[in-house]
């Protein structure tokens, strides 16, 4: 029996899911242009579900992304910025929890470490009661 051809199939659930993804990318550039949001191509193609790469397959929505770019002001500062004092603060917050957490978890495990050493102390003991007088 010869391999079914599924070739049309094929090509047209291709064609369908190029359509969805020019039409996602379509849908969140101009939700973009609405809002006026500083946007970035890894941004719309994350909000579109596509790749960057595809994105940029497409000279449209490349056009259409940088004349977004083009028309609104750079607000944030490019490359490394400092922490803000919320930020510093939250993480602070985070870490004297934690180190309340691990110091909770070390004297309930020391307190089971002494409890344990008894154990095999009075074991030992009621083993060779001579031995340990």
């Amino acid at each position: 029996m010869p391999p079914a051809d599924n070739t049309a199939a094929l090509s047209e659930a291709t064609r369908r899911r190029s359509e969805r993804a020019r039409s996602d990318a379509e849908k969140t550039i101009s939700a973009a242009q609405r809002t006026g949001d500083r946007t970035s191509f890894a941004a719309i193609a994350k909000a579109a579900g596509v790749s960057r790469s595809w994105l940029y397959t497409q000279p449209d929505l490349v056009a259409a992304i940088r004349q977004l770019q083009d028309r609104q002001p750079a607000t944030e500062r490019t490359g490394s910025q400092p922490a803000s004092v919320a930020s510093v603060q939250r993480r602070l917050e985070t870490a004297l929890a934690r180190i309340k957490q691990l110091r909770a978890e070390n004297s309930e495990l020391a307190r089971r470490l002494e409890t344990a050493y008894g154990e095999i102390r009075r074991l030992c003991s009621e083993r060779s009661p001579d031995l340990h007088r």
